[in-house]
């Protein structure tokens, strides 16, 4: 069974010959670490480890105002900078994090209305690089892997544009300025991927990015995700299995009372359920069964430890139980790999997979 073949049945929740396998890195993890430990310079880690997904493309620019980015501020160490969505953020330099949020201007509906303007029209510079995107696609079916592209969506956008001090109250008092952020994006998304699929072509799959979640639980109550966030989430999963694609949802935090609108809103596969945030993949598994597959629950903080038994225990129980269990699971961090997990800790929790991976 190819890597394509594989990702395709996990994803239909069905089992296949084995467990599927991908991984996000902290950008640093490579560039500043393992660089140093022998990783080589010329390869990815798709093809070195032998991912059954690889990303290619393309991120629509959903920033209102593209290329308005400016620099507020800066030292040796982070900068601020103010971008398209009006938003100033503070970010580290030259290690990753959650950005400080400094300040927004889209604080009101009269001042949505004229970032909202702009993503009403198909702008192709959005597009970003399409033939890159072909050849990226046209590879990935050449070595057999499951080919996905992968974006924000409404949650993100929100936080990204508002703020949370600003678009988690205003869900409960202005829920129908909500709603009109939700559909100019629906909109936009279906318009500039319509292109984007037509001259690029289609992927396999779709990675949402929406971070519903923080280490206590969801940022505001399932039933108010269920009014205005799920039926956007709906319309947009069901546009892209329109064309044939299976959905990835991202979603960071402690999501675990979100799993029915996950469900509801029919994405295929959960990720990365973080540990750290107090989920489990065995617990929600047997909670859940195959309505979903599932990817990652790995937790880094033991891997971080370096400590070969300490990286076993975490690993090999949860891969037994899923196979006893018979679920559909990719091997996945409960996030991102940090720079603190070395190279040889990684290759060996890889080597414990492939020893573990067989239904």
């Amino acid at each position: 069974m190819t890597s394509r073949e594989r990702v395709k049945v996990l994803l239909n929740k069905e089992i296949p010959d084995k467990m599927g396998i991908y991984e996000h890195f902290w950008p640093e993890t490579i560039r500043d670490n393992w660089i140093n430990q022998g990783f080589p310079e010329d390869k990815v880690p798709e093809s070195l480890f032998d991912y059954d997904l690889t990303g290619c493309g393309s991120w629509v620019d959903t920033e209102p105002f593209m290329g308005r980015s400016k620099v507020v501020q800066e030292t040796d160490e982070w900068v601020v900078t103010k971008d398209g969505r009006g938003a100033t953020m503070k970010t580290w330099k030259k290690k990753s994090g959650c950005p400080e949020h400094m300040g927004f201007e889209v604080t009101t509906q009269e001042k949505w209305k004229e970032y909202r303007q702009p993503l009403l029209e198909v702008n192709r510079n959005r597009l970003g690089d399409i033939n890159q995107a072909k050849i990226s696609l046209e590879n990935a079916r050449k070595n057999n892997k499951f080919s996905f592209f992968g974006n924000m969506f409404v949650f993100e956008l929100l936080r990204a544009t508002l703020g949370h001090e600003n678009f988690l109250p205003a869900m409960l008092l202005e829920p129908e300025w909500i709603k009109d952020f939700c559909q100019v994006y629906l909109d936009f998304y279906r318009k500039h991927y319509e292109i984007l699929f037509r001259e690029a072509g289609i992927p396999d799959g779709f990675f949402i990015y929406e971070d519903w979640g923080y280490n206590k639980g969801l940022f505001c109550s399932p039933s108010t995700m269920r009014e205005l966030i799920i039926p956007y989430e709906k319309q947009l999963v069901s546009f892209f299995k329109d064309y044939g694609m299976q959905v990835i949802l991202h979603s960071c935090g402690d999501i675990r009372k979100a799993i029915p609108l996950i469900i509801e809103a029919g994405f295929d596969c959960l990720q990365p359920m973080e540990s750290k945030a107090g989920c489990n993949v065995v617990e929600i598994a047997s909670e859940y069964g195959r309505k979903l597959s599932y990817m990652g629950n790995i937790n880094v903080v033991p891997l971080s430890t370096n400590d070969k038994k300490q990286v076993e225990a975490e690993i090999v129980p949860k891969l037994i139980k899923l196979k006893k269990m018979r679920i559909p699971y990719f091997f996945h961090s409960d996030h991102s790999i940090p720079p603190n997990i070395s190279l040889k800790t990684y290759q060996y929790a890889l080597a414990l997979f492939m020893e573990n991976n067989s239904y």
